[in-house]
């Protein structure tokens, strides 16, 4: 190369490199912090089924569906009942600006990463995680609300439901000696068991299916959140009953659930919001404990896979003590769970008593919640004020120092997380 150009390109060289020494010492423009964002991702715990006052959701087709009409199809992304009274809503987090209700009622492990309507009985919106990608685009997450468990491909908790409260409906209302028929055939009459509601195996599988999918949304989190600083909430589930019934609920006009029909006491045990028979309610809580190991596993596993995540455990199967249906006289007032609710047809007006309906009329009852579900869907789940006492539980998981603590209602009432 000729000396001249030699020295011109060192000399151009060397202007480039004052200008860029020149670029990298001034101040680079401020850049605006996104806005804090509470995120509930899950099912109808978490959604807030039960609670009213539910929200339009956008369906997989970017269509906002507000409420669509009882005799809807329940695949409507409506129907996942995301209440602006869930407990996301209602809980004090200060620091947090924003919050989002990504949860769906049914909502299922195979949800997290896929559209829901890709499986059996699912509702047409996103899968969870395009959803939480979405939010992770405009807001700095802090902090996540995870409920999942409670159904997976074994096991629902609403068939659970179905299953014990038909049974003791149709023990009540007629003998062994009677056919009883649903559009799906004939009833069992007699009490549920641990196997009626969910085996070894099963409790087994379903902590699988969950952990692989909670384990998507840690990892989906790590990459999207602004600032890799988020705490996430794994919280279980409270049983809507007690252990036994107010002696009030035991029997009426001299029959117990022992013998073959009892309709006073059928139609008084529906009027209470606790259609069950006293012999499936220890299983009913063992089911109940069942899940929490479901959500406690799943949270220990995934925090030993990741040791820079900030997981915290939050158990409420005793946040809603004293308070259940059907363990007070005054039930279902004062309950913080929503008692069982039928509609005769999908008419939007709920049958409030049975007593004094026969056996047709108690099976085309039966019948609507088995076409239309979403006419019966709340039903045993947290009501408005139920969730504000799981809002308490949030508040003070959000901001322990431990890796699991247990929400606890007092007999006055208060709320205790520790």
């Amino acid at each position: 190369m000729p000396r001249f150009r030699r020295t011109a390109f060192a000399a151009a060289l060397t202007i480039v490199t004052a200008a860029l020494s020149t670029a990298v010492a001034l101040p680079a423009p401020a850049t605006a912090a996104l806005p804090t964002a509470a995120v509930a991702l899950g099912d109808s715990f978490i959604s807030g089924e039960g609670a009213g006052a539910y929200t339009p959701v956008v369906d997989a087709n970017g269509v906002t569906q507000g409420f669509p009409g009882w005799t809807a199809p329940n695949n409507n992304a409506f129907f996942c009942h995301r209440s602006a009274n869930a407990s996301l809503n209602q809980a004090n987090l200060p620091g947090i600006q924003n919050r989002f209700n990504l949860a769906c009622s049914g909502g299922q492990p195979h949800d997290i990463a896929a559209a829901s309507q890709a499986r059996a009985n699912g509702r047409t919106v996103a899968a969870q995680l395009d959803q939480l990608r979405a939010v992770a685009q405009t807001q700095d997450i802090d902090l996540v609300l995870i409920g999942l468990g409670s159904n997976n491909s074994s096991f629902t908790f609403g068939s659970v439901a179905e299953t014990c409260a038909n049974r003791f409906i149709a023990d009540a209302w007629t003998g062994w000696w009677e056919f009883w028929a649903y559009l799906n055939g004939p009833v069992e009459q007699k009490p549920c068991s641990d196997a009626d509601l969910a085996t070894a195996a099963q409790l087994s599988a379903a902590t699988a299916e969950t952990t692989a999918a909670v384990r998507q949304i840690l990892t989906t989190l790590d990459q999207v959140d602004a600032d890799g600083q988020h705490r996430v909430v794994f919280q279980d589930y409270t049983n809507p009953l007690p252990l036994d019934l107010n002696a009030a609920f035991h029997e009426e006009d001299g029959r117990d659930d022992t013998r073959d029909k009892f309709r006073d006491l059928g139609a008084e045990r529906y009027a209470a919001g606790c259609p069950i028979h006293r012999a499936s309610l220890a299983p009913g809580h063992r089911f109940s404990q069942g899940l929490g190991g479901i959500v406690k596993s799943t949270r220990d596993t995934l925090a030993a896979e990741f040791p820079n995540d900030d997981l915290v455990y939050l158990n409420v199967q005793r946040a809603f003590d004293g308070a259940r249906l059907c363990e007070t006289t005054s039930s279902p007032t004062g309950a913080l769970a929503t008692p069982i609710r039928l509609q005769d047809g999908a008419t939007g007006t709920f049958v409030t008593s049975l007593a004094g309906k026969d056996k047709i009329a108690i099976q085309r009852i039966a019948n609507t919640c088995v076409s239309y579900f979403q006419t019966c869907q709340e039903s045993w789940h947290p009501n408005a004020t139920g969730h504000q006492v799981l809002g308490q539980c949030l508040a003070g998981a959000a901001v322990t120092a431990a890796r699991a603590v247990s929400c606890v209602r007092a007999s006055n009432g208060t709320i205790s997380v520790s």
